[in-house]
């Protein structure tokens, strides 16, 4: 068996509780929840910091990573040396979520878990069965090309710009990290097809066109399901994005009534009798109107906390849930807004200064926030380590490199004569 090393903190006799397993900002806003209310909140990562810091997280413990096949020995230690056993296990990542449920029978022995088995998941987290089931449900996706090798690549006619993606998020190195890449031309698709396919295979890359609009026309279903029924369920639209162009990740977030993107979601997640906590993402397509499936996140995501906020406490009810209580009813507050202030800032700036955002309409835009990515008045600390670090990613990753192409292209005057 692996021993998972604790890092602080002891456990009272309130335990178990819920075991939160990797994740970051949505496991943050999760433990936050649960934490308010009283439930025993542990963090076990391997990546993330920091859900950790979070005052409302009881003890944190490191483990060898889902990726490892000490994972599920590790899990089941911690229960038993613990006194975990029956807690609830919240998966936080792509690759923690696989595991769990690839591992349902044996993790279920000890833990209370809330996920359908990997034989069900898969049509709704692993995209090539995603998008099978959306056109089996009727339901439009973007075009999407069958790549099983470089060579393929090299000689399938594409319509650019192209979007790459992982068929599932998780265990890998820069491009599983970076979610989604964006290929404008054929050299640039190929040089980027030759590195996910060394990094994942060529035969877990999937390649889509890349629907055109920004991050208003992009919508999520965000929801609460138990034994194939929604427990409870929102809408909402990403108003910005960072970056500003081609967004990976949603800095404004905005409730909003979409009942087209409820039924398509439900048609989706009925269809595997899906329990547990979960994203559905959608895209609707400016060039005809329709509406088109992304992707499906079974865990806790980036603006989860905006669910509380809007007076939908997701994470109280799952907690109900996995309890055998039945969630009082909740509808969402049209209009409540997320915020991921650090990025927000400057996805702001850059649209400003093309012209397509006025300040007043920021500051307008701000006024409807209710929840932060990393910020809380009862719980600060997560704020203060996670805002540098984050400044220093979007400086060092996307501004100062952006400046150093600008001068570079641009015109040194000749002073030499003056």
């Amino acid at each position: 068996m692996v021993l998972l090393r604790p890092e602080h903190g002891s456990c009272s006799d309130t335990c178990p509780g819920v075991v939160i397993l990797g994740g970051a900002h949505g496991t943050l806003a999760l433990a936050r929840s649960l934490g308010s209310r009283g439930v025993p909140v542990f963090y076990v990562s391997n990546d993330s910091p920091l859900p950790g810091w979070s005052r409302f997280v009881r003890r944190r413990f490191r483990w060898p990573g889902a990726a490892s096949e000490r994972a599920v020995d590790a899990l089941l230690e911690l229960a038993r040396r613990e006194g975990l056993a029956g807690a609830l296990l919240v998966a936080g990542g792509d690759a923690e979520v696989r595991l769990v449920s690839r591992a349902l029978p044996e993790l279920s022995a000890a833990y209370r878990i809330m996920l359908p088995s990997w034989d069900a998941l898969k049509w709704v987290c692993d995209k090539p069965f995603l998008y099978r089931r959306a056109r089996e449900l009727g339901l439009a996706i973007p075009q999407t090309y069958e790549i099983a090798s470089l060579g393929h690549a090299e000689a399938l006619e594409l319509t650019f710009p192209v979007v790459l993606k992982p068929h599932m998020g998780g265990v890998g190195g820069a491009f599983v990290a970076a979610k989604v890449v964006r290929a404008d031309d054929r050299a640039a698709f190929l040089a980027a097809y030759a590195t996910a396919a060394g990094e994942i295979g060529g035969d877990n890359v999937v390649v889509q066109e890349m629907i055109p609009g920004g991050g208003e026309s992009q919508f999520s279903y965000a929801a609460l399901w138990r034994d194939g029924e929604p427990v409870a369920e929102f809408t909402a639209r990403r108003a910005r994005q960072y970056p500003v162009e081609f967004g990976f990740t949603s800095t404004l977030v905005e409730v909003v009534e979409e009942p087209q993107v409820v039924a398509a979601a439900r048609g989706v997640l009925g269809s595997v009798r899906f329990s547990g906590l979960v994203e559905v993402e959608f895209k609707r397509d400016r060039r005809d109107g329709s509406l088109k499936l992304l992707d499906v996140n079974p865990r806790p995501w980036s603006w989860f906390g905006l669910a509380a906020a809007a007076g939908v406490d997701l994470g109280a009810m799952l907690w109900a849930a996995a309890n055998g209580r039945e969630a009082a009813a909740a509808v969402a507050r049209p209009g409540t807004a997320w915020v991921f202030l650090v990025r927000d800032v400057v996805a702001a700036f850059q649209t400003i200064a093309s012209g397509r955002l006025r300040v007043a309409d920021y500051v307008a835009s701000l006024a409807r926030v209710r929840a932060e990515a990393t910020f809380a008045v009862r719980d600060p600390v997560p704020a203060l380590f996670d805002v540098p670090v984050t400044a220093w990613r979007v400086l060092a990753r996307r501004v100062l490199p952006r400046l150093s192409t600008w001068f570079k292209k641009s015109p040194v005057p000749d002073v030499s004569s003056r």
